[in-house]
């Protein structure tokens, strides 16, 4: 009977199952972003194509591919993009030069920042944060030391900087942001030193800054952000929208589906702006139940991230979960109008597209690391339990040859 459990739980342990948890959590926010995006798109979908399913329907096909993209790359053993570390980089760098060429990058609303691929189209920005993590987590990996050499240093930060000034170009500031963010949380876990990280930071702000002070536009937005209700109707109407919903949901509430802001008066309800939605229909307590969760999912990723089995999961796992924190922090702070708007969308909530499935492709990596993280935990339990039962059975050796010699 005892035999029979022991091969039981050697079965169990063989399995890998990793952070199962960390799969739960991913599962509850996609379905409460289909809900959530259902009913946020709802009326707008009527006004767009007279079906108030539209929205749902895809948001559910994207789901249901981005769930085989989890479990399939949750299967491949995440080394296995170590040995296109230079390659992802290019096909980023590739894309968003695609976007400038006439014919192929997509135009919508005086910006630049789609290609059309048949009927699909993608937004190569979204990418770009994907392939940078990618290749910097296969640079560092490879040599980890190169943050403390100036060369080393500059190359990495020329790197993420070419990819922030290609997408400035389309112009899209937010994602621009999100990649200088990425860059300098991944320079932070590899152990760049602190006066080097804020003279950076120092340097990226009064970059931004510039870019705020030379554009008529993106001066104007920011203006409107320090009092959204000053200009109610004109550059600041998105915040101002945001706020009354916020407002207007309270403590508690107006009950699921019962929004008036998705009613045409907050623009991209169901994408930038979903936040927005769920504090008036969920109130204060959804909102904060649906942070917790996101609290949750960070700390499995930074739990991922410091039990990787190597340097280069832990930079994977890092870059990835620095990914998502950054993504939801900035959308928060867009809704609450504590940041001039800008466009990033809620992980995993918004209505995305193939933002979704990427995220979900991200998370069965992350899932692999903590995979082979639990399988080198075991390796290393057995290998002890091995040494230990040589050990036992040399003192027992031992102790029979004195007897015999008794």
């Amino acid at each position: 009977m005892k035999s029979t459990e022991n091969t039981l739980n050697e079965k169990i342990k063989k399995s890998y199952t990793g952070d199962l948890g960390l799969v739960i959590l991913v599962l509850i926010l996609c379905l409460f972003g289909i809900i959530m995006v259902f009913s946020a798109s709802y009326y707008v979908s009527i006004n767009e194509s007279g079906n108030p399913y539209a929205y749902l329907i895809r948001q559910g096909i994207w789901f249901g591919m981005g769930l085989v993209a989890m479990v399939i790359f949750s299967r491949i053993d995440y080394h296995f993009w170590g040995n296109f570390t230079g390659l992802f980089y290019l096909i980023g760098l590739g894309l968003l030069v695609m976007v400038k060429v006439p014919g192929v990058g997509i135009t919508i609303n005086g910006a630049t920042r789609w290609i059309g691929v048949g009927p699909i189209t993608i937004m190569p920005g979204e990418i770009a944060k994907i392939m940078l993590i990618f290749f910097l987590s296969g640079v560092l990996a490879k040599s980890p030391r190169m943050v403390n050499k100036p060369g080393g240093l500059i190359a990495i930060v020329l790197s993420a900087g070419l990819y922030a000034g290609l997408i400035m170009l389309q112009p899209n500031m937010s994602t621009a942001a999100t990649i200088i963010f990425i860059a300098g949380g991944i320079l932070l876990v590899a152990g760049t030193k602190i006066w080097q990280l804020l003279l950076l930071a120092g340097i990226a702000a009064a970059g931004g800054v510039g870019l705020v002070m030379t554009s008529e536009y993106r001066y104007a937005r920011y203006m409107s952000f320090l009092d959204p209700f000053e200009d109610s109707l004109g550059n600041g109407f998105q915040a101002a929208q945001s706020l009354l919903a916020l407002g207007t949901g309270g403590f508690t509430g107006l009950g699921l589906g019962n929004s008036v802001q998705k009613y045409l008066y907050l623009p991209e309800p169901q994408n930038d702006f979903i936040t927005a939605i769920i504090g008036e229909e969920l109130g204060f307590i959804g909102i904060i139940i649906l942070m917790g969760v996101y609290v949750l999912l960070i700390w499995r990723g930074c739990k991922a991230a410091m039990n990787a089995k190597d340097y280069y999961g832990m930079m994977m796992a890092a870059g990835i979960t620095i990914m998502i924190g950054v993504q939801v922090a900035i959308n928060i702070a867009v809704v609450t109008s504590s940041m001039p708007p800008t466009g990033v969308i809620l992980p995993f909530v918004s209505y995305g597209g193939n933002a979704l499935m990427l995220l979900m492709g991200l998370m069965g990596i992350l899932w692999n690391i903590t995979r082979q993280s639990e399988k080198e935990e075991i390796r290393l339990l057995d290998e002890r339990r091995r040494l230990a039962l040589e050990e036992e059975n040399n003192r027992m050796i031992h102790r029979s040859v004195r007897q015999s010699r008794i």
